[in-house]
């Protein structure tokens, strides 16, 4: 009996989170538009959240502190995007060694109906040799590992006044507080998940950092967000070699760079996709190269796709058509279909008109008129 009641009691705190979370993703989303489209001349906002500050240091290294790492970072990620973007508003959620609550970050983000959100972090490990950056989104960790930082980066929590009220009851220590994140369903996990591989592609090619890829764990600041949102883990400051790395302004700024580069691929990528759709709303005719035919849904962000980005996916009949976009025009979209026989043996070129795969020889002869 004693068992059933504290399985009851515990529902019953799971529950209350849940409500919690949904209480405040609802109240915000009423003022968030789904699935944003970001067409060329449309303003982004971003916001950059260098995580800790303040009476909150974060993880400590021989020679430095997180949070003075990740300002730094985030502070030249802002310059960069600032310099180079007119069209995209950058909003930091401290500029200063400023302590500010969890949920506070998220409402800066959600308030400002941000199109992005980035939080920087540095990590910590008792292995010493353990070196390279990772990308996480918000969703169930698979191992330990990803448990364990989560709970580290959420027991921020404690040091606000009553938290355990603020959060319902979770318990940031508790593995058992993490079954939550398993109810919760995150509508930009997809971009979420596309943004963090153009980061880590980043850091991998360019930076030159030992790449320790995408994951996903029940972080509590990209849960509140109402928008695609990563949390990257910059390095480890356990090791004495990236500890020196991040705290060098070269370090940081190659990491910033990094982080600048993939968002720059991101931003294209969304408008690019965001355009053909308008193009579609008009009538136009657009050409592309079918890859693949499938009976069942694939995820576009799937390996299958190896690595190839502007994915769109067709349901014609019972089956699902997969195609690339290149530029969109024929001659071009013909050299681009050779490109890609050596990873899809077999491609094809196809016309789309408003959403509708029609005939080439039509599509042609439209365009000729």
């Amino acid at each position: 009996m004693r068992y059933r009641i504290n399985n009851a009691i515990f529902l019953k705190q799971q529950m209350a989170v849940l409500l919690f979370f949904f209480i405040v993703a609802f109240s915000i989303c009423q003022n968030c538009a789904f699935g944003q489209n970001k067409g060329i001349n449309n303003m982004w906002t971003i916001v950059i959240d260098p995580g800790h500050g303040g009476k909150d240091p974060g993880t400590l290294g021989r020679k430095c502190r997180e949070a003075d790492i990740v300002l730094g970072i985030g502070l030249k990620l802002g310059k960069y995007i600032e310099q180079n973007f007119s069209d995209v508003n950058v909003i930091y959620t401290r500029k200063t060694n400023k302590f500010i609550e969890l949920h506070k970050r998220a409402d800066i983000a959600n308030k400002n109906k941000a199109d992005l959100f980035i939080s920087i972090h540095a990590d910590w490990y008792s292995n010493s040799r353990i070196t390279g950056p990772s990308t996480y989104a918000m969703g169930i960790h698979k191992n330990k590992e990803n448990l364990a930082i989560a709970q580290k980066e959420n027991a921020v929590i404690t040091l606000e006044k009553d938290y355990t009220t603020k959060y319902e009851g979770f318990d940031p220590n508790s593995p058992e507080s993490y079954i939550i994140f398993s109810l919760m369903q995150n509508t930009y996990l997809d971009q979420s998940l596309e943004f963090a591989s153009f980061v880590q592609d980043q850091f991998r090619e360019r930076a030159r950092r030992h790449d320790r890829g995408v994951r996903q764990a029940g972080f509590l600041v990209l849960a509140q967000t109402t928008m695609p949102s990563v949390l990257i883990e910059t390095g480890f400051v356990s090791n004495p070699s990236e500890e020196k790395y991040l705290i060098s302004q070269q370090g940081q700024e190659h990491i910033a760079s990094a982080i600048y580069r993939a968002f720059k691929e991101y931003k294209k990528n969304i408008e690019d996709k965001s355009n053909f759709i308008i193009a579609r709303k008009q009538n136009t005719i657009r050409f592309m190269v079918q890859i693949s035919s499938s009976p069942k849904q694939i995820s576009l962000n799937s390996d299958f796709f190896k690595g190839h980005k502007n994915v769109y996916e067709f349901k014609i009949n019972k089956a699902y058509k997969y195609a690339l976009l290149d530029s969109g025009t024929y001659d071009e979209t013909i050299a681009f279909s050779k490109t890609l026989q050596k990873d899809f043996p077999g491609a094809f070129i196809i016309a789309v008109r408003n959403d509708t795969v029609i005939p080439v020889q039509e599509a042609l002869k439209s365009i000729k008129r």
